[in-house]
Formats: structure tokens, C-alpha cells, sequence
């Protein structure tokens, strides 16, 4: 049985940290991982640690306009025209996608078009590989998603397991995760859970935990300089934590996966 988490929140919260951690931490435990960066700000492979010249290799999907006119029957960036609305996505995530430490990593790309959900061959693409992946994979499927769920029609959200929202302890992350979990009830996400990220103290928990209630809160990560630091080094936070902070990530991890196994047992 796979496991498929989505994560979500505002920019600059730590939802690719968490994605990069968690899909280590999955490989670790014998997982076949597949991570998918759904952020038009794609980081996750710099945050999974992938060398620099292997991140220059990657051509994000919505730019591979030979794949996409092939697999969509219609040219890029022209209008009017006539393409299929459920393209042929087979073995896209298996030959596409890039390998790194025991990680197939897909990156969706920028939908370049004026306005939000456009149908354009470039997004339908993407939205039937999500479809695929979320719904015909029984592999663990990570989704570092943007402040949104753009990529997820109501029948790919009904597919995953736990949508993570990630909060930092201030208003503005608040009120985006609050929005998050909204889009989520109305796609018919059964399972939502809250993290919050880079807390200093008591007062930031209490914060967040009074935000939030009981409503699916199921931690928190403290802040620790040693993850901008790893940023900053491009290495992999998963590699450089302390043995006490990774203790963090690791109890985090087995709470989301508690949490998608309630869902699993919920769509048996």
C-alpha cells in the first residue's frame, strides 16, 4: 500500500524542507519515493541536496514543449485550438523524472498564461500526471505544493492520503493555511493535518496551538539556523541536522504517517 501526502502553505514556511526530509526519511525505511515539485518556485531538488550540475539537468515538465504537444496532440501557445483533455501520461513519471539518493523527482514547472487554471495543453498535462501518480501509484508520492491546489482536480484530491498545511507562527501564515484547509474540504480532502514550523518557544506553540485547536495540529518543528545554513551550502538538511533536531523531523513523520493511515483505512 502506497503512501501519498501533499504539502501545503504559504511561501517561505518549510514545506520543501519537510518534503526533502520526509522523502529521505521514507527511502530510509525502504520506501519506492516519488517527490513531486508542484511549486512554480521550484527548490525541492536543491533542498533534497541534488549537486548543482545535476539541477541544471532538470527541464521542469511544463517547459518540455515536444513532450507536451506529443502527449496532448497540440502545439504550445496557440489558441483555439482543439487537444486532448486526458493525454496519455504513461511512463511519463517513470522515464522523466530525475533519480537522486533513492528519489524519482518530477518538477511540474510555471504555467506560462495570464490568469489562474487555465486549460491549456501544458496544464492538463500536468493535472492528468498528478492524477496518475496520486491515483494509479502505490509507491510513497510526496507533493510539495505551492500555497494552493492548483495541480489536484476533486478526483486526484479525493486520492491523497493527508494534506500536511504548514504554518510558521505568524498571522499571515495563519490566515494562508486557514485558506488551504477551506480548498481542501470544498476538493474533498478526507484527511488534513497542521504543522507548524520554526518556533522559538513555548509562546510560539501556544500560538499556533490556539490557531489551530484541535482541529489536526500535530506539531511542530523548532527553528535551528543550521537549516538556512543548509540552504546556503546547498546540502541537504536531512544530512547536517543534529541528531536532536532530526529526532524532531522523525517523531513529525510518524504522525503524518499515522494520520494517512487513518485516511487509507477510511477508503477500504
Amino acid at each position: 500500500m502506497g503512501l501519498k501526502l501533499a504539502i501545503s502553505g504559504k511561501g517561505g514556511v518549510g514545506k520543501s524542507t519537510l518534503a526533502a526530509v520526509f522523502a529521505h526519511l521514507a527511502v530510509q525505511e525502504g520506501w519506492r519515493v516519488l517527490a513531486v515539485d508542484a511549486d512554480p518556485a521550484a527548490s525541492l531538488a536543491a533542498t533534497l541536496g541534488m549537486p548543482e550540475d545535476e539541477q541544471h539537468k532538470i527541464v521542469p515538465l511544463a517547459e518540455r514543449r515536444a513532450l507536451v504537444e506529443e502527449r496532448t496532440g497540440a502545439k504550445v501557445r496557440q489558441y483555439g485550438q482543439i487537444f486532448k483533455l486526458n493525454p496519455d501520461v504513461a511512463g511519463i513519471a517513470e522515464k522523466e523524472s530525475a533519480f537522486f539518493r533513492g528519489i524519482h523527482l518530477l518538477v511540474l514547472g510555471a504555467i506560462e498564461r495570464g490568469g489562474s487554471g487555465c486549460a491549456c495543453p501544458e496544464s492538463v498535462l500536468l493535472r492528468e500526471l498528478v492524477a496518475d501518480v496520486v491515483l494509479n501509484k502505490d509507491d510513497c508520492v510526496i507533493l510539495d505544493m505551492e500555497a494552493g491546489l492548483e495541480h489536484l482536480g476533486r478526483a486526484t484530491a479525493r486520492g491523497v492520503d493527508l494534506l500536511l498545511v504548514v504554518a510558521e507562527p505568524s498571522n499571515r501564515a495563519v490566515e494562508v493555511a486557514g485558506s488551504i484547509r477551506r480548498l481542501a474540504g470544498e476538493a474533498s480532502i478526507r484527511r488534513v493535518a497542521v504543522a507548524g514550523n520554526k518556533v522559538t518557544g513555548p509562546a510560539d506553540e501556544e500560538f499556533l496551538r490556539k490557531a489551530f485547536g484541535g482541529a489536526g495540529y500535530i506539531g511542530s518543528l523548532p527553528f535551528d539556523a543550521v537549516i538556512p545554513r543548509a540552504d546556503r551550502e546547498n546540502r541537504a538538511v536531512f544530512d547536517v541536522a543534529p541528531p536532536e533536531l532530526l529526532g524532531r523531523f522523525r517523531q513529525l513523520w510518524e504522525q503524518v504517517k499515522a494520520k494517512a493511515a487513518e485516511s487509507t483505512l477510511q477508503k477500504s
